[in-house]
């Protein structure tokens, strides 16, 4: 029997049946619509999440994305496009965006509103209408190894202006946010994609600082919120923020007002469903107030029928109200109705400019006009200390080594190439890349025996992400700076407070901030 099938004895009452199918949001594997997820979305689907494992192509992603809608014209189409480290539509060869650390820093909300509407309007073209971001954390936490470069800044009213400027400018294109992560991911030390962090703040400290960033991006008109998975004890000390009804229904509905789409995180992380299993995570998530499941990332029909058969059990124990599911489900499909009309208004007025609603070329867009003001932009939110400057001025343009220190990436922002690497593969012929490709490289992974750094000879340039919060990352420049002279640290992630690790600090490893950084250092200072 299919997961269809199951799914259908599951639940007699048709009504039941396609409301719960409307609150799910899963992923899958492969570039082209699967027959078992093309026939869900026929029988109400929510909608599908899109992943860099799912597009190879502006063209074939126009391509999936009409085929899903082909089979439920109000499918949500959801992907996590967050214009930097985290990016799907750049995720084979890096994002010509700046980041969010690196807007927050350059303090100019016009411009981060500018940047935003360009990702919207790459978004409608490819059929994706709504988009998981922007992230509105605070990254008051430097340890933080999930966040980071991917927040405004570590200052609520940073994050409050650029996360409400990020909202108007990609809602303006026609694609729906999803402000994230409610209430607050940015103060903690563990990754929710691998286990449950703790947040041990009340209530009051969350209004002071955490939630300030969400009220003005609901005060911007943002049409949904995620969700996170993370526990806080002073609120909920049993369930994540996912499942909790205190902190969903209590504070961002009724304290917040918020009354929009509240989407999950996915709920294949361990912080959602670590020890409960995928199924009666989203009874809960449901039951707290969560309107949009979003699942993972290579999701089946098996999956699916057994969230959907665990959703039906709930109902008819009396665990779950019926009302709920279809609360949920309403909320969704007027969500996918008013992105759809949204979408056709932002693409009527670029057709009145006589620009074509069709995928955006993504070979020459780094190379614009345009894209030489977000370099230089880039480049002006680097911190670089005087010795950085020195060193710039003395070697620049000229010979040195380089040391490329490789930790694991998050989950979030996956394998994406990045930083100066992620530029001379995708145009090695350029002459900023010629000149850094011919310098003498060394690739230095956790593993590795620290000896293999000394073949770098002086003078020695590091780059690396987040130098500070690993220790074979730390030994390795400490065994640099004491066995060579002149050894010049970047670090493309969010550095340590007293940048022992970062003579320069790019805040993003995007492909733009790589570029930009190459230009530095084949310019000086």
């Amino acid at each position: 029997m299919s997961g269809a099938s199951v799914a259908a004895s599951a639940v007699t009452d048709p009504d039941l049946r396609r409301s719960i199918a409307a609150t799910l949001l899963p992923g899958f594997l492969g570039t082209t619509l699967p027959g078992w997820l093309e026939a869900r979305l026929r029988d109400g689907l929510g909608g599908v999440c899109l992943f860099g494992q799912n597009i190879v192509s502006p063209e074939q992603l126009r391509a999936l994305t009409d085929a899903i809608r082909a089979a439920n014209p109000d499918a949500i189409v959801a992907i996590d496009e967050e214009g930097g480290d985290v990016t799907r539509l750049y995720y084979g060869s890096g994002s010509p965006y700046p980041g969010n650390a690196v807007l927050g820093r350059l303090g100019d909300a016009a411009y981060t509103e500018q940047v935003a509407q360009r990702v919207g309007e790459e978004l409608r073209r490819a059929g994706v209408n709504l988009d998981f971001a922007p992230d509105i954390d605070i990254n008051s936490n430097p340890d933080n190894p999930v966040i980071g470069v991917r927040s405004f800044g570590s200052s609520p009213e940073v994050v409050a202006e650029h996360g409400a400027a990020w909202t108007r400018g990609l809602q303006s294109a026609g694609v729906a946010v999803a402000a994230k992560h409610f209430p607050g991911h940015g103060d903690t030390g563990t990754d929710s994609h691998l286990a449950l962090p703790v947040v041990d703040l009340s209530a009051a400290q969350l209004r002071e600082r955490e939630l300030v960033p969400f009220r003005a991006v609901i005060e911007a008109g943002a049409r949904a919120v995620m969700t996170s998975h993370i526990l806080l004890p002073q609120l909920d000390a049993a369930l994540p923020a996912t499942l909790s009804p205190a902190i969903i229904e209590g504070m961002l509905r009724g304290e917040l007002g918020f009354g929009g789409v509240v989407v999950s995180d996915a709920l294949d992380m361990h912080g959602a469903s670590g020890d409960r299993g995928i199924p009666e995570a989203a009874v809960l998530a449901l039951a707290a107030g969560c309107d949009l499941l979003c699942i993972g990332t290579e999701n089946t029909d098996e999956q699916l029928a057994a969230i959907e058969a665990a959703i039906a059990a709930a109902v008819s124990s009396g665990r779950l109200a019926p009302s709920r599911v279809a609360e949920a489900s309403a909320r969704v499909l007027t969500l996918a109705r008013s992105a759809a009309a949204t979408a056709a208004a932002a693409a009527a007025a670029e057709h009145r400019k006589n620009v074509v609603d069709t995928p955006s070329d993504t070979t020459d867009f780094l190379w614009s006009t345009a894209a030489e003001k977000d370099i230089a932009a880039a480049e002006r939110a680097f911190d670089v200390s005087a010795y950085a400057r020195g060193w710039l001025e003395e070697y620049a343009g000229g010979s040195y080594s380089v040391v490329r220190i490789d930790t694991v990436a998050n989950i979030a922002v996956g394998t994406a190439p990045w930083g100066p690497f992620s530029d001379v593969e995708a145009d090695p012929a350029s002459p900023w890349a010629a000149a850094f490709t011919a310098n003498p490289a060394v690739l230095f992974t956790e593993g590795d025996h620290p000896d293999l750094v000394l073949a770098a000879q002086s003078p020695v340039l590091v780059i690396g992400k987040d130098n500070h919060r690993h220790a074979f990352a730390r030994a390795a420049i400490d065994r640099l700076r004491a066995e060579r002279e002149r050894v010049l640290v970047v670090d493309m992630g969010w550095p340590s407070d007293d940048r022992a690790y970062a003579d320069i600090a790019t805040f993003g490893a995007s492909r733009l901030v790589g570029r930009a950084l190459l230009e530095l250092l084949g310019r000086g200072s």
